[in-house]
């Protein structure tokens, strides 16, 4: 089974990598926009949200927005010993610090952490979603392990190239209540 998985997220990766620069930009900008335009969003007042890496969805102007409407932005810090991870506010993307795998994680020192019951909203990151809201991560399992005890609204932004008809599902992953593409947000009880 994750034989399937190895595949699956490797295959997705490259599909996403054939994005060109104007069309990565453009669906990134429609996932924000749709994003934006949702019930969720307005009522979000603490967003938990990953800093984007391409060729993930971008989510450093989902940041920028949610600075600018006064919404507080809580980023996540793993902590590779545990598998485990805790979200730190971020007021600056010059708090942020370059970890391992070339991802962007808040400074410890420069960042309070945010109890993830203050988080209204996360934003869910994954390679591959289906209709249901189940998600297919990156593999490092943090986003599950967190997702157990939190209890506030799960999103996950995606193009729709990355909403499939299917792969392995097992009992510890957690679905999303919705997923927004670049062409229509599907609610996981639509499916």
């Amino acid at each position: 089974m994750e034989i399937g998985k190895k595949a699956l997220r490797k295959q997705m990766l490259n599909r996403m990598k054939e994005l060109n620069k104007p069309e990565y930009e453009q669906l990134s900008y429609q996932i924000a926009c749709s994003l934006y335009s949702s019930p969720l969003w307005r009522q979000t007042k603490t967003i938990g949200i990953t800093v984007s890496k391409a060729p993930e969805a971008d989510t450093w102007q989902i940041i920028r927005r949610a600075w600018d409407e006064g919404k507080r932005v809580a980023v996540p810090k793993c902590i590779p010993e545990s598998k485990q991870m805790v979200f730190r506010e971020l007021n600056s993307f010059m708090d942020l610090e370059s970890v391992y795998y070339g991802l962007w994680e808040p400074n410890p020192e420069k960042t309070d952490e945010v109890p993830s019951e203050e988080i209204d909203t996360l934003v869910v990151p994954g390679l591959a979603y289906m209709k249901n809201g189940f998600r297919l991560g990156f593999g490092g399992g943090y986003y599950d392990r967190f997702l157990e005890h939190y209890k506030g609204r799960k999103v996950s932004l995606a193009f729709e190239m990355q909403v499939i008809t299917g792969f392995p599902v097992e009992n510890h992953d957690m679905p999303v209540e919705m997923i927004i593409t670049d062409q229509q947000v599907w609610a996981s009880g639509d499916a």
